[in-house]
């Protein structure tokens, strides 16, 4: 089964938390702190692998999480770091956010990319002795790993792209250049998945040929296979259009050459001006009555500025000229298209509760929001020390005033993540 498109969520692991320890040894009663800090959480990771063709593997696993980082313990010594989580995808494969469809990453290239990212550790309470506070009984909890929801789009990785009409023969012409085994038989929709070939066409000249099956009239809407597949002549540099110039099924191949490029131009406008070699094949098969549809054929497509080649996938006949055909336009166009990312990640900042969401239900002020949810995880309520650093995060992050704005009165109960404390100016 060829699958070119899933849905994924990925959560990277959490920092572990540091550790409240002292330093406890005979003739020295007085060791101070020494609690060690959090591991790292592991990150996930996408590297892109040339034995895969299809995002098979995740169509029924939908879930990746990393290892969290370990927590710290006393001796200063550090936790251990999650081990990184690498997932392997096809190249070519598009990397995109699921809810605004922004592309993250194209993983056309050899490099590793970290699409989540690890929560930090926390520190240990030996950071936190000061010459005043010299016993600090808190320390600092290990950050959240990243989370994000995706959306796995394979587009392959083609030099040129076969696009015609089903049963035109596309996968016979793919299985008389390269050493591609495509499924060929007398019907409609014989191939249902694209099939890639490569193609040599001298010493040191080839190219990538893919098979793109699946289009007919209506594919840009969905109507038959084609709008799975016609993703995939997007890196296309070039198009060969296949034509079953014999009329062998009683179609008229000029009407069938403007239905296959208008569906090309409703899916993408782009593919409308792509650079077209024209093959006419089953040349073996035009009979003489056939004679002036042939011409009629011709110097249509030749009105239109396009290079033509008869042939017949089938015995061989005008292949090998449409190769270097093939091979000589490609030297002249750019590379293989790469898609550049355009997805901004949401910045939140550390230092201002800009990001909060106030709302009063029952009396009662509710405080919710990422920067909070970061701080107090932060925070040991048990320790007073612990309880005056949250206090003055608070007010410096500009919360207090926030809430005065909106009319809080001396006395009212603010509830931040199931604990609640009263308001004080």
């Amino acid at each position: 089964m060829f699958v070119d498109k899933a849905a994924i969520t990925v959560k990277a692991g959490d920092g572990g938390n540091g550790a409240i320890s002292f330093h406890r040894e005979k003739y020295i009663p007085s060791g101070g702190p020494d609690g060690g800090d959090g591991g790292r959480g592991g990150d996930i990771v996408l590297v892109a692998d040339d034995n895969m063709s299809t995002l098979m593997d995740f169509r029924y696993k939908r879930k990746y999480t990393a290892p969290n980082g370990e927590n710290g313990s006393g001796g200063l010594k550090t936790g251990k770091d999650g081990a990184d989580l690498v997932l392997r995808v096809p190249r070519g494969t598009l990397v995109r956010d699921r809810e605004s469809g922004a592309i993250i990453k194209d993983m056309s290239d050899d490099g590793r990319f970290v699409l989540a990212r690890g929560g930090n550790g926390g520190w240990g309470n030996k950071h936190f002795a000061t010459p005043t506070r010299q016993a600090p009984r808190f320390a600092k909890n290990g950050m959240k790993g990243q989370s994000r929801e995706v959306i796995l789009e394979l587009k392959l990785l083609a030099d040129a792209g076969l696009v015609g009409f089903p049963n035109v023969g596309k996968s016979t012409l793919l299985s008389a250049v390269s050493k591609a085994h495509p499924k060929i038989a007398d019907y409609h929709f014989t191939t249902l998945y694209p099939n890639l070939g490569v193609v040599w066409a001298s010493e040191d000249s080839s190219f990538v040929l893919a098979d793109i099956p699946g289009i007919i009239e209506g594919a840009s809407e969905g109507a038959g296979l084609g709008h799975d597949f016609l993703r995939h002549i997007e890196r296309c540099r070039l198009l060969v259009h296949v034509v079953d110039a014999s009329g062998s099924e009683g179609r008229d191949p000029v009407e069938d050459f403007k239905a296959i490029n208008e569906e090309l131009a409703r899916y993408n406008p782009g593919l409308a001006s792509r650079p077209q070699i024209v093959a006419a094949n089953k040349a073996d098969l035009m009979a003489e009555e056939n004679v002036e549809n042939r011409r009629r054929f011709s110097d249509f497509v030749r009105g239109l500025g396009l290079p033509l080649y008869e042939i017949s996938a089938a015995t061989g006949r005008g292949v090998r000229e449409l190769v270097l055909a093939v091979a000589s336009e490609l030297q002249k166009l750019p590379p293989i298209q790469v898609f550049e990312p355009d997805y901004v990640e949401p910045e939140i900042s550390p230092d201002t509760c800009e990001d909060l969401s106030i709302r009063v239900e029952d009396g009662v002020w509710i405080v919710e929001g990422g920067w909070m949810e970061r701080l107090m995880d932060r925070v040991n309520f048990s320790d007073s020390e612990s309880r005056m650093y949250f206090d003055r995060a608070l007010r410096s992050s500009g919360l207090f005033e926030r809430l005065e704005a909106m009319g809080i009165e001396e006395g009212d109960t603010v509830s931040i993540y199931n604990l609640d404390f009263e308001y004080r100016k």
